[in-house]
Formats: C-alpha cells, structure tokens, sequence
C-alpha cells in the first residue's frame, strides 16, 4: 500500500462507518426505547435513565399474548421457504441452463417477475390459498414466500451455474455419472456458496414478510411481525413493547446472515467477473 492510499483508505473506511450508523439509526433507536421506563418514552427523554428489563418480558409472552407461538411460527415459514425454494430452484435452473430446458425464457420470466412489486400478488394469493383451505396456516404462508423469492433464486442460482466449467460435467459424463449424479456431487458443492446466499436472502425476506402475513393469516399462522401490532390497543400504542418485540425479531437474520457471511458475499458476486 502506497502512502498516498492510505489516506483515501482512511476517508474511505469512515465515510463507510457514517453511513453504516446513519442506516441503523432505527435499530440503535429501538433498542434505546425498548430498555426505557414507560414515563422516559411518555416525556420523550433522550436520556436512558433507568433501564427496565419490562418491555422484553412483555414481548416474550408477559403481556398475555403468545409470543413465543409469533416466533416459532416465523421460523418455521422462513426455514420451510428456504427448503422449498432450495428444492425446487436448483433443478429448475440446472435445467435451464444446462440441459436447455425453457432456457433464457425462464430466467427473463423469473427476473420480470421479481421486479414486480409483492402487493401485486396478494389478491391472487389470497384467492388461491382460500380455495386451498390454507388460509391462516404455517403452510399457506410457507408456499406464499416460496413463489416470491423463487425467481431471486432462479436468478443467482443462474449466475452460479454459468460459473461452472461445463468440462467438470464432461469429465464425470465419461466416468460414468448420469445426470442426478452430476448434479448433486459434482455441481452442488461448488455452488455451496451461492446456495449459502440463497438461504439467507430467502430466509430473511420470509422472516421479514408483513404484507402476505397481514392477507393471509388471523390468529393461528401469525409470525412475529404481525405479531408485534398487537401492542398497537385502543389505549395507546405501547412503544416499549413494540420495540423489544422488533430487536428480538431482528436477531434471527442478522446472526444468520452474520454466520454466512463469507459465503454470502462470494454467492452474491457469482457471475459478476468473468475470467
């Protein structure tokens, strides 16, 4: 490193730090509230005072609502999204790509698809899963979030298997694999990365889902970012609660995300360079 870098290395990294806690002011905010006493946040003090552990017993079933349950519900939507997306993305695209089967079509169909806004699909959801008898359930909300982050999976997915040498597959072609075999030993573990990504983006977006939980749930398949409106009473809006309720919630991606990272970053940037 020159030391003419190491200036521009130095601005660079702390116009990075700025920003990064400028976009997670909101968190840093919450979790100031969420350890308030409830007259701190009615006086709107900037300061903490003394901390109250109140609003986190509240979130976890304490004020009489079925917390736990919210959570539970949340992780079994996203994990069941990321296996169904996983398990329908990875053979639709192979044979896309690979064996030619729809080819650019569908990975045009599943890009147009995601540009679509979420709100666009409600109605059709609501409708399907209601004919279905899936309404209000873990099911329903499961199969929901798989049809929405699909064409995000098709798409990295797509770029990690551009990525792959096509002779690898050749030389196990004249070993003997067939097809199946090729896929699962051979391509999937190089594509063990953009498969990492894959789950957490999927994850994250289905842990995060409001709007289909909102159309499609009531009481029984209520995750926990619907779940936390229930501290929106006709008395107020309890602001303590809702706040211990959001940095709970956050924790489950964030410590996936955080655990993936490495992968993360190198599934993300499949396709972007090529050689």
């Amino acid at each position: 490193m020159t030391a003419t870098s190491r200036p521009r290395l130095w601005w660079t990294t702390v116009a990075v730090g700025i920003v990064a806690v400028v976009v997670n002011l909101p968190w840093f905010n919450a979790l100031l509230v969420s350890v308030k006493s409830d007259g701190d946040i009615s006086r709107g003090a900037l300061t903490l005072g003394t901390p109250t552990g109140d609003h986190y017993a509240n979130a976890l079933g304490a004020a009489g609502y079925d917390f736990p349950r919210f959570f539970l519900n949340s992780g079994l939507i996203a994990l069941g999204a990321v296996a169904l997306v996983l398990a329908i993305a990875v053979p639709s695209t192979y044979a896309a790509i690979r064996l030619g089967f729809g080819g650019r079509f569908i990975l045009n169909a599943s890009s147009a698809l995601r540009l679509l806004p979420a709100i666009f699909f409600a109605v059709p959801y609501f409708l399907l899963m209601s004919n279905l008898g899936l309404l209000d359930s873990v099911v329903g909300l499961i199969l929901a979030n798989t049809f929405l982050n699909l064409p995000l999976a098709i798409i990295l997915l797509g770029a990690g298997f551009r990525d792959v040498p096509v002779e690898l597959e050749e030389a196990a072609a004249v070993d003997g694999a067939n097809t199946y075999r090729i896929l699962w030993s051979v391509l999937l573990p190089i594509l063990a990365p953009t498969l990492v990504a894959v789950s957490v983006l999927v994850f994250i977006f289905s842990w995060n889902d409001y709007l289909f939980a909102l159309v499609l749930s009531s009481s029984e398949a209520t995750p926990i970012t619907l779940g936390a409106a229930n501290f929106v009473t006709s008395t107020g809006i309890r602001w303590g609660d809702i706040s211990a309720t959001t940095i709970l919630s956050t924790l489950p991606p964030v410590l996936f995300a955080v655990f993936a990272q490495r992968f993360l970053v190198s599934g993300l940037s499949a396709g972007a360079v090529k050689g």
